[in-house]
């Protein structure tokens, strides 16, 4: 057997610890009845998947995963679909909700108090590293890698962070840092982002992902719990007072994004958007999609449903089950339909004479017969009606449906439901 690398028994002494209690209320209506990290991507997976994905891809495999608004679906998913960690191989992973586990018994209020509630949980396996990851991006990374630079550079914290345009960075932490790539300053979401080094037009924005030895964590939570002028936020609390008061480093994305051979640019997208979520979904159809879902040696796991194959049927002139472009998942019946550049989740039905262009569909819903649909994002289990029309009139959509900037139309039952009453 080979000798383990450095990185990997990194990865063994390592806890990641995944923050998935946001709403995501930028979603509107797909996050009514579900967390953001719990919302459906790519045809099969959900977007904590990735993060959680990576974590054991990297050979970490303890983890515990933070939850809090309208947790349900997100808890069945992680029963569902990550339920193979095995005790006797050191392996956990633990779901935490929000619970009277102090004294006076309160929701989690910040991103590190969702940590700091837990320390008895972390210090019960005793990890030597922590990796603090959001559960609502869309990437693949190596974490064994920063965790590598994290121990070579001495740092009390590394930061993962992601090049940006100035003018996008300001709903980020950014970050200001000197030749070492030592951080110097670390403000959250800036009206006036501080540029690179050498790169006038480009900031450094926090991918928040952040490395630490447990012992010093648990130590600065500990102070930040008994601040009463604190957020009790690493954004705006912990992550600055290291980088006044200790060394705080940058980990560029780019040296551990992971890549196949079609992959040419580092891919990360916070989807917290109806229109960022449409494209990054759309974008998947693409002939050589920016992010590669095909790569065998770095999967994304998610829950395995039992479904039989996608099924296209009818073969007449106007009735034709035919898609060009597109991602149809198992258990899809396209009946006579004709899908272009559109990504179909678990289960969608499509009936005959049905038109559907850029359409994201999760799963399970259902498209008439007649139906005309251009550009549009339909929530589970939605049933649209015979004939419907959409994406032609943007008057009228924005009468009707959550209609985005970029003329994307999000469908839910209740709006199919005020249509019909």
């Amino acid at each position: 057997m080979p000798e383990p690398t450095h990185s990997h028994r990194l990865s063994q002494q390592t806890m990641a610890f995944v923050l998935a209690g946001g709403r995501g209320s930028r979603l509107n209506e797909l996050t009514h009845n579900r967390a953001k990290p719990a919302v459906y991507f790519g045809g099969k997976s959900r977007i904590i998947d990735f993060a959680l994905s990576n974590a054991v891809n990297s050979g970490i495999r303890r983890i515990g995963v933070a939850t809090q608004y309208k947790a349900h679906s997100l808890i069945r998913h992680l029963q569902r679909g990550w339920s193979f960690f095995r005790a006797e191989r050191n392996e956990s992973l633990d779901i935490l909700p929000a619970s009277q586990r102090v004294d006076d018994g309160h929701w989690y209020l910040g991103t590190a108090d969702a940590v700091t509630q837990n320390i008895d949980i972390i210090e019960s396996y005793a990890p030597k590293y922590i990796v603090i990851l959001a559960g609502d991006h869309i990437y693949k990374q190596d974490y064994a890698l920063m965790l590598e630079q994290h121990v070579v550079s001495g740092a009390d914290v590394t930061v993962g962070c992601i090049e940006t345009p100035r003018a996008a960075a300001s709903g980020f932490g950014v970050m200001k840092i000197d030749e070492s790539e030592r951080i110097v300053d670390f403000v959250e979401k800036p009206a006036d982002p501080p540029a690179m080094p050498g790169k006038p037009d480009v900031a450094l924005a926090s991918m928040g992902i952040y490395v630490f030895e447990t012992a010093l964590l648990i130590e600065l939570l500990k102070e930040d719990a008994e601040n009463p002028n604190s957020s009790h936020d690493f954004g705006r609390d912990l992550i600055p007072q290291v980088v006044k008061n200790g060394k705080a480093v940058a980990h560029s994305f780019s040296r551990s994004c992971v890549m196949s051979g079609q992959e040419t640019e580092p891919y990360w997208r916070d989807v917290g958007t109806v229109d960022a979520f449409w494209q990054a979904n759309i974008d998947l159809t693409d002939f050589t999609p920016e992010l590669d879902l095909y790569a065998s040696d770095w999967p994304i796991w998610t829950y395995a449903e039992i479904n039989p194959p996608a099924k296209f049927i009818h073969d007449e002139e106007g009735r034709r089950g035919m898609a060009v472009s597109s991602m149809v998942s198992g258990g899809c019946i396209i009946s006579g339909s004709r899908l272009d550049r559109c990504l179909l989740f678990t289960g969608v039905h499509t009936r005959s004479y049905s038109d559907l262009v850029g359409v994201v569909a999760l799963p399970h819903v259902a498209v008439g017969r007649n139906a005309q649909l251009t550009n549009v994002v339909i929530d589970r289990g939605v049933q649209i009606p015979e004939g419907l029309v959409v994406g032609e009139d943007p008057e009228e959509d924005g009468l009707r449906f959550r209609r985005s900037e970029n003329g994307v139309c999000l469908i839910t039952q209740a709006m199919i439901d005020r249509l019909e009453s």
